[in-house]
């Protein structure tokens, strides 16, 4: 059933519009949180609230609030903003009805996560009393719904669970934080498998190693990938770049830009973040980007598609009440056909790029990267001999070789499933 507010706002905005899109979200969830061995807090965070979108004399407003008692004043400020607003190049969706909820499930209660966040701090420091261990768990759960005067009602209900576990270890001015973390819907996350994961890095970390700079092999993890390359790839692919000829690739649909190797889709029927329609009530479509390095198709919006004169390809998102705009779900990198493992036992002399330092100072839409590594290791004859610092990586995802991808894929954060990446040769910089 429709959220009450939805009606009424209807009721007050079609009589003085001649288009209204309402968009209702609702959030709640309950972070538990331990910071340096201890619990830190246990809170609740809800967010509730309408953003409405009108045409009025073929113009477009805005507006959004999280007080439901002042619809009346919503409509008018919606309303208002139209007088001065872009003109309407869109028309909002169509009559349907479109459902996308899945079944309600148990979360874990605040008392399950406080005792599992004890547990993983005990264990870590069984492992090395020395780290000061982080756990955060984020139950939560969202609801989506948006009413169009043309008759288009949709509804989005999730719920989720996010858990992760990290530590820094201070070793006079040596300063190491590792983390990992993983997102579920409907399962409980893998905490024996954080806990693992966590530890293998610490344990290869526990001896600093120096690497000389130059032209390296290179082995980008899965997270490194979704860090690093999906920005990159999301940049460069979106409809908007696409018509404000901000990427190099709007002319190249059809012609193989990047290596064969790689396969780049969006399948937004996978995983946490699978979605049957977007914010704008336009259903979503597995889509294929980039095919063995072709360049296939971008991703739109509403808006950005009706100014190229296309279709929206279901990738209308917002950042809570805020307006659309063109969005990526669930970015899918093919796999290859080697295993991780031989991946590094093939690398004579390289680095592997596991946490990379912030967004670095890539040029998305030149498909240029240059990141300062958080967490890198050296391998030597297929063997990780430690931890590199203080050292920066550089390439292009057109120019950069692949030698290999591996055959495992990973989700990371809910809505990037990736291989490792294997390059032949990457710039590499360092300094004492």
């Amino acid at each position: 059933m429709n959220h009450p507010a939805l009606s009424t706002i209807m009721d007050l905005a079609r009589p003085r519009a001649e288009g209204v899109e309402i968009y209702y979200l609702r959030t709640q969830s309950q972070p538990v949180q331990f910071e340096n061995n201890r619990l830190k807090s246990l809170t609740t965070k809800s967010v509730e609230g309408v953003a409405v979108r009108v045409i009025r004399d073929g113009r477009l407003g805005f507006a959004a609030s999280t007080d439901l008692t002042r619809l009346e004043d919503l409509v008018s400020a919606a309303l208002e903003t139209a007088t001065i607003g872009d003109p309407a190049e869109i028309t909002f969706a169509p009559a349907q009805a479109l459902t996308d909820t899945r079944p309600p499930v148990t979360l874990p209660t605040t008392e399950v996560l406080v005792a599992i966040g004890k547990e993983l701090v005990e264990r870590m420091r069984e492992y090395n009393p020395e780290i000061l261990v982080d756990v955060g768990f984020n139950p939560g759960f969202g609801e989506v719904q948006i009413l169009t005067d043309t008759g288009a009602y949709a509804h989005y209900q999730r719920q989720s669970l996010s858990a992760s576990l990290g530590g820094n270890w201070v070793r006079g001015e040596d300063f190491l934080q590792i983390y990992s973390y993983e997102v579920t819907a409907g399962h409980d996350p893998d905490y024996e498998q954080l806990l693992h994961d966590v530890i293998q890095k610490y344990t290869w970390a526990e001896t600093t190693t120096t690497v000389t700079g130059g032209a390296l092999p290179v082995l980008f993890t899965p997270r490194a990938v979704a860090s690093v390359l999906a920005g990159l790839f999301e940049s460069l692919l979106s409809g908007q770049a696409v018509v404000q000829q901000a990427t190099p690739l709007a002319q190249k649909v059809g012609q193989r830009v990047f290596d064969p190797q790689i396969t780049l889709t969006e399948d937004p029927t996978l995983g946490v973040s699978a979605r049957g329609f977007d914010d704008e009530c336009t259903p979503t479509q597995p889509q294929t980007l980039i095919d063995q390095g072709v360049v296939r198709g971008f991703y739109w919006d509403k808006t950005w598609a009706q100014r190229a004169g296309c279709a929206s390809t279901g990738n209308g998102y917002r950042g809570g009440l805020s307006r659309p705009g063109a969005e990526l779900v669930n970015l899918c990198l093919a796999p290859g056909h080697t295993p991780y493992a031989d991946l590094v036992a093939q690398m004579s002399d390289g680095i592997i790029v596991e946490q990379v330092l912030g967004a670095g100072q890539s040029n998305q839409l030149a498909g240029e990267f240059s990141v300062n590594l958080d967490l890198g290791y050296r391998v030597v004859n297929g063997e990780i001999v430690g931890r590199v610092k203080n050292t920066m990586v550089a390439g292009s995802v057109f120019e950069a070789p692949i030698q290999a991808l591996s055959q495992e894929r990973q989700w990371v954060g809910g809505g990037v499933l990736t291989p490792a990446i294997l390059f032949n040769s990457l710039g590499v910089a360092t300094r004492s």
